[in-house]
């Protein structure tokens, strides 16, 4: 029956498929993340200089990333740049590359956000108080950074994960791909199999972000 069909989630393992598709997706996103995180508030440091140069270049990098879509970016690395120049990366070392690309770009601008949101006095007045300028830095400047850029680099991380969600198209076989592969397997025994898979996928990554997104929202509200 179709309205049975439900019942192909559990057909031999594949729930277990659509799990590890998932620990795929996730993996990923984890590394990204841990490599944008520390770039990104180099790049951010790097951005807040008042050099002319370095404006330059931190304006033509972000607007590149927020310009160019991220699919355009996985296809420019995985089937451009490295058949052209014959580099020998597979396609989960070239999404990682283009989504630490990206999110170097956004962790930098969020970080010179936080960086120049701190207001002048407060330099002013650790200088009035014999503070130098690391102990102003590492006293004043960087726990009130850190309470603003927290909230907003978790919700980042939750950004990263949906939108690797576009390696399924340069052949990763992650939890997208296991369902498509589930469909299409099982597509006359199961006709309305899709509802389900797609139903589960997007539980799936519910369940991954929303706890995220539920920490961003807690500390945004407690440090308010």
């Amino acid at each position: 029956m179709q309205d049975l069909d439900i019942s192909i989630l559990f057909k031999g393992i594949n729930f277990l498929r659509l799990l590890g598709g998932l620990w795929v997706t996730v993996r990923i996103s984890l590394i990204a993340v841990g490599l944008s995180i520390p770039l990104g508030i180099l790049f951010g440091m790097f951005m807040t200089l008042k050099n002319p140069i370095a404006k330059g270049i931190s304006r033509i990098y972000l607007d590149f990333v927020r310009i160019m879509p991220q699919l355009v970016l996985l296809f420019l690395v995985y089937f451009g740049l490295t058949r052209a120049f014959g580099w020998n990366l597979s396609n989960e070392a070239s999404a990682i590359l283009v989504f630490t690309f990206w999110g170097t770009a956004e962790m930098g601008d969020l970080v010179r956000g936080a960086l120049i949101s701190i207001p002048r006095h407060q330099y002013d007045s650790a200088a009035a108080l014999g503070f130098t300028k690391m102990q102003t830095f590492y006293y004043i400047i960087v726990p009130q950074t850190f309470r603003r850029l927290l909230p907003l680099a978790i919700n980042l991380t939750t950004r990263m994960i949906k939108t690797t969600s576009l390696v399924v198209l340069i052949g990763m076989v992650e939890v997208l791909k296991v369902g498509q592969q589930i469909i299409d397997a099982n597509r006359f025994d199961y006709p309305n199999a899709a509802l389900w898979i797609y139903g589960v996928v997007f539980l799936l990554y519910f369940f991954v972000c929303w706890p995220i997104s539920l920490i961003a929202r807690k500390l945004e509200e407690r440090w308010r």
